[in-house]
């Protein structure tokens, strides 16, 4: 029976270990609540560190550590306390945390934290891979771990795999900073399905891919030589049943019942009927402003002073990260801050924050949740912020106000909260001002919404629909038009060829049997392609033709000595066995005199691009653009061409990067075609990568073998990967 393996940083259990015996706690964090409905039962397992390194674990003890995680269905992951330090504390922390949350002055970029990072990512490859079988699914999670899903689809590549990342992807400008970017973007895109929270940060990660590795995107598809990886936004939920349900029993506690905070809370609210509290939750970290919100404070109280003994601000900052030096600083500059703003503002009776350093647990959270009036998230960059979800949960009367910075991931979903931007003091004393005023209907009416929204749209929904995609995933992969060529496939038609009485084979050149490169000219055959063709060229009953859109200058040089028959330009000329080309079509060539200049005003406007002209038609180039420039512009020149030739005869071709004007009453299909018809062959096959070889695949007849290079929707019968594989098949031909 297949399985789900999920792989985290951290398993979702604490271990204890007292007297050389171990207990294992289940963990209550948002991860490990949210793969609840995914981790039951016997049909998943849970890779993760253990969060004790290997000096801490005790002699004889690893043994029973792993049936301890056993029966909690976790398997655990072996780290030192070096690894631990350059991976987790280094380049995650280091590097990889303040980067996507766009600190850039707080990125380290130390070599040796980078290849402890490679290291650790392979031992966790390596577990999944020690785990997993065929039918299995792979869900990784998060920063620390971007590298795995490449090195396991290395090692199986038919296994599904989905990557989700929990923190912003920042954008194109900010990532191309890191060294290793090209790396992270590989590492990632061994992901069949890369789930993101936002579509802001899908986006992000869709540019980045476009610029740094030169892939094509289509929507929120990319397209590698084998596989179709498909990127979306997920929300993550919360438990809602669970905040909701620990709200209303909170209210049905009595006063005396209530815990200890609970008793002052409502000691105060009762000195102070018409106070407000405001809560403030996160952990200790430079990317949630807690600084800025403090200082923001002041700038409220200095603005609004008839707020003061009125409004009281509770802050929980719970520790994290204490040994990285930015967070002590931080932690300094809080504490300071606190002391500095209740000295200024403090009177007999009243202290404006009630600060708190330290983690509580989840009774006291609801305590604070249900006391407060109003909740200030405001975090200068945060991947989601699952506080403001929560706190809206457990508001069972529909009362409350939420204020949420628009950086964070959940402001998407969160409209009706008081949106703001956490560096504007004036907007944030403003929106605190609203708060405390707002009617208690139109907070009611704003909950309502939120409430619903939330409760339909929880954390089992969130990892439910990730997984049904990556399943939908894995079947939409395998239904494309065309078959791959598989061995089977191959021996089948190998054994047509060996058959075949007379065969003819058309051949395409650039992406095909050469790599694409930015400049046409150095995309040259070498060695191996010669003696290869050679070889095919010289079999009896064989008639190999060339098949490009190359003008005849190129493919003179490069092939003419060697006879081998060939149509280029699109059709328009065709040479056979080492004579001087001559003309298949009667092409006019008068029109491009009026083309070109339009061209010539687009490379002019566009960086990098450039024309190619050949005998009877005109190419614009633009692999060396800018991605997204370069598509908008040839967006752009398309409508201009298709108005200035509509009465010419003319049509444009959009090749791999390459816009390329011709006359229609040529292609690569119609010079097949009177090839074809030169003999009676019963044997023929052609293979080319892009749309103008389809031309060829419609064209020839149905018994023809036809293959598309990359997986792409095409008229082909069948495809294959790549220029590598190309070589290969044709090497079948000759064994």
């Amino acid at each position: 029976m297949s399985k789900t393996i999920i792989i985290s940083n951290r398993l979702p259990v604490q271990l204890q270990i007292d007297n050389k015996s171990i207990k294992a706690i289940p963990s209550v964090g948002g991860l490990a609540t949210g793969m609840k409905s995914v981790h039951q039962g016997g049909d998943s397992l849970w890779i993760g560190w253990s969060g004790l390194t290997d000096e801490e674990i005790p002699d004889g003890m690893s043994g029973k550590i792993d049936e301890a995680l056993a029966k909690h269905g976790s398997s655990k992951v072996n780290l030192t306390a070096d690894e631990v330090d350059g991976f987790y504390y280094g380049f995650s922390n280091r590097t990889i945390w303040p980067l996507f949350h766009y600190f850039l002055e707080y990125s380290e970029f130390e070599l040796d934290s980078w290849e402890t990072y490679k290291k650790v990512n392979q031992k966790f490859a390596d577990a999944i891979v020690a785990q997993v079988k065929e039918g299995d699914i792979v869900w990784v999670h998060d920063y620390q771990l971007m590298l795995v899903p490449q090195m396991v689809k290395e090692k199986l590549p038919t296994i599904s795999i989905g990557f989700f990342l929990h923190i912003p992807f920042p954008s194109y400008e900010i990532f191309r900073t890191l060294p290793w970017r090209t790396e992270i973007l590989q590492g990632l895109l061994g992901a069949d399905l890369i789930g993101f929270h936002t579509y802001d940060y899908e986006r992000h990660f869709l540019s980045s891919v476009k610029r740094l590795l030169s892939l094509e995107v289509s929507f929120n598809e990319i397209y590698l030589e084998d596989r179709i990886i498909k990127v979306d936004s997920f929300p993550m939920g919360i438990d809602y049943k669970k905040f909701s349900d620990a709200a209303k029993a909170h209210q049905q506690k009595t006063p005396e019942k209530g815990s200890e905070l609970q008793q002052r809370l409502d000691a105060h609210k009762a000195s102070t009927p018409d106070a407000k509290f405001l809560l403030s939750i996160d952990r200790l970290d430079y990317s949630k402003g807690i600084a800025k919100r403090l200082n923001a404070f002041e700038y409220f109280l200095n603005k609004y002073p008839q707020y003061k003994e009125k409004v009281r601000l509770i802050i929980l900052a719970v520790p994290s990260r204490s040994n990285v030096p930015q967070y002590q600083l931080l932690k300094r500059e809080v504490d300071e801050l606190v002391g500095r703003i209740n000295g200024e503002f403090s009177t007999v009776s009243w202290t404006p924050i009630w600060y708190f350093y330290r983690s509580m647990p989840f009774e006291n959270l609801i305590d604070l949740y249900t006391s407060s009036d109003i909740a200030w998230l405001t975090p200068i960059r945060d991947g989601m912020n699952l506080v403001a979800k929560e706190y809206i949960a457990t508001r069972t009367d529909k009362t409350g106000v939420l204020i949420l910075s628009e950086m964070a991931g959940s402001a998407n979903e969160m409209n009706e909260s008081l949106l703001i931007n956490p560096n504007n003091f004036e907007q944030i004393a403003d929106a605190i001002d609203q708060a405390i005023n707002m009617p208690i209907q139109e907070q009611q009416e704003r909950n309502d919404i939120l409430q619903k929204r939330l409760a339909r749209y929880n954390v089992e929904k969130w990892a439910n629909d990730f997984m049904n995609s990556l399943k939908n995933q894995k079947e939409k992969s395998h239904a494309y038009v065309s078959k791959n060529l598989s061995n089977d496939l191959l021996n089948s038609v190998l054994k047509e060829y060996k058959n075949a009485k007379k065969r003819l084979l058309f051949i395409d050149y650039d992406g095909t049997l050469a790599a694409f490169h930015n400049d046409p000219q150095k995309a040259s055959p070498d060695e191996e392609l010669y003696q290869l063709l050679d070889k095919i060229a010289s079999q009896k009953n064989t008639v190999m033709f060339l098949i490009s859109g190359r003008d005849k200058e190129t493919f003179t040089k490069w092939f003419l000595p060697k006879k081998y028959n060939m149509i280029v330009e699109h059709g328009v000329w065709l040479s056979k066995n080492g004579d001087d080309f001559f003309m298949l079509e009667n092409v006019k060539k008068d029109w491009m005199e009026k083309i070109q200049p339009v061209l010539e005003s687009f490379v002019d406007r566009t960086p990098g691009s450039f024309i190619e002209e050949k005998n009877y038609s005109l190419a614009w180039h633009y692999r060396k653009t800018d991605p997204d420039f370069g598509q908008k512009r040839a967006s752009e020149l398309n409508t201009v061409l298709t108005s200035l030739i509509a009465n010419d005869d003319l049509s444009v071709l959009n090749g791999n990067k390459v816009m390329e004007i011709k006359s229609s009453n040529v292609n690569k299909g119609r010079a097949a075609m009177r090839m074809y018809g030169e003999a009676d062959y019963d044997f023929v096959f052609a293979i080319g990568d892009d749309w103008t070889d389809e031309f060829m695949f419609q064209e020839l007849p149905e018994s023809a073998v036809t293959v598309k290079v990359g997986l792409q929707k095409t008229q082909a019968k069948y495809y294959v990967d790549g220029t590598k594989d190309v070589r290969t098949l044709l090497k079948r031909f000759v064994e």
